[in-house]
């Protein structure tokens, strides 16, 4: 009994201070009324940004990180695009190196499989790496700035990537 005692005793010593210092990971979600007037949320979990996915992606090909949801009340505009009312998987186009289009999927695309690309919603966005570095995705609906001024954007920060997509 003795021996059992020490034995757990031994390994809670060494298993508490990595249970301290685990990385969380939870479950967020967003929610805006858009100038439009829809309602838009965003539901996704905080997972570690792994650049690497988005570089080795074969160009055309669309990336969604743990595949993160956008559902819209109403139809909204992002450019000339119209986005019909629904619930959308938020993802990236790999256009070529370090040039990305902000897209949306309806639904959730095929688990193992390709999308069909005819499928996908193109928004109006623009493409950085010159907002810092972000260890966790980050999604979130706010304010545009530059072409965007006045409007309502979706941005997706994910490493140095950084993408606004345009929602009013």
């Amino acid at each position: 009994m003795k021996r059992l005692l020490t034995v757990f005793c031994v390994a809670s010593l060494l298993t508490a201070p990595s249970l301290t210092l685990a990385h969380p990971h939870f479950n967020k979600s967003v929610n805006a009324k858009l100038p439009s007037g829809a309602d838009a949320t965003i539901a996704y979990q905080t997972v570690p940004a792994n650049e690497a996915h988005a570089t080795d992606a074969a160009a055309g090909s669309f990336i969604t990180p743990r595949n993160p949801k956008l559902t819209l009340s109403a139809a909204i505009m992002s450019g000339a695009v119209n986005v019909p009312a629904g619930e959308y998987t938020i993802g990236v186009i790999k256009n070529g190196d370090n040039d990305f289009t902000m897209a949306l999927y309806p639904g959730t695309p095929p688990r193992g499989g390709a999308p069909d690309m005819a499928q996908m919603v193109k928004l109006d966005s623009m493409y950085s790496t010159a907002m810092g570095a972000s260890h966790h995705l980050l999604i979130d609906i706010t304010p545009g700035d530059g072409k965007f001024e006045g409007k309502a954007v979706l941005t997706l920060h994910f490493g140095s990537m950084y993408l606004a997509g345009a929602l009013s």
